[in-house]
C-alpha cells in the first residue's frame, strides 16, 4: 500500500470524490453536508492524498488547516467494492502523523450521525478521537457527530 499526496487530476480520484458526495447526499440533507468537491480540496490550505496498492486507488483522505495549532480530517473515503483492506487506517494514521509534523496541537472532524457513520465513527474513536461539540464554522446539527483529538 502506497500513500501520496495527489494533484486531484486523474479520473478514478475524481470519480472517488463524485462518489463520496454523492453517497454523503443520499444519506444527509444537503444543508448537512459538508464533503468538499474537487475545486474546493484544490484550496492551499487542504493536502490530499490517496492510497494505492499495485495502481488500485483504495482511498483518499485529506487535511485541512484550520490554525496554525488545529487541523480537520476531511475526505475520508475508501470505494464501496474495496473497503475493509486497511485504507481508511492507513491513510488516518498518515494525517495524523502529518499533523503531528506540523505542530498542530488539535485535529478534529466531522462525521455524520445515522447507522451509516457508524463504521467511520468506530475507526475514528479507535485513533483516539472523542466526542466534541462543533468546532471551526461548524454549528449544532442532528445529521454531524463531531470528533476530536489531542496531538
Amino acid at each position: 500500500m502506497r500513500i501520496e499526496a495527489d494533484d486531484l487530476t486523474r479520473p478514478e480520484v475524481i470519480a472517488l470524490l463524485n462518489e463520496h458526495l454523492s453517497n454523503m447526499y443520499e444519506l444527509s440533507p444537503p444543508e448537512s453536508v459538508h464533503a468538499l468537491d474537487v475545486t474546493k480540496l484544490r484550496s492551499p490550505d487542504i493536502t490530499f492524498w490517496t492510497v494505492w496498492d499495485d495502481g488500485v486507488l483504495l482511498g483518499c483522505g485529506a487535511l485541512k488547516e484550520l490554525s496554525p495549532t488545529h487541523g480537520e480530517v476531511k475526505s475520508m473515503r475508501t470505494p464501496q467494492l474495496l473497503r475493509r483492506k486497511g485504507a481508511g487506517r492507513s491513510v488516518l494514521a498518515h494525517i495524523i502523523r502529518v499533523a503531528a509534523e506540523r505542530g498542530y496541537r488539535r485535529l478534529s472532524l466531522e462525521t455524520g450521525s445515522i447507522d451509516a457513520f457508524v463504521p467511520a465513527q468506530k475507526l475514528y474513536a479507535s485513533f483516539g478521537f472523542s466526542l466534541c461539540g462543533p468546532f471551526g464554522s461548524y454549528v449544532e446539527d442532528p445529521h454531524s457527530v463531531f470528533m476530536s483529538r489531542e496531538l
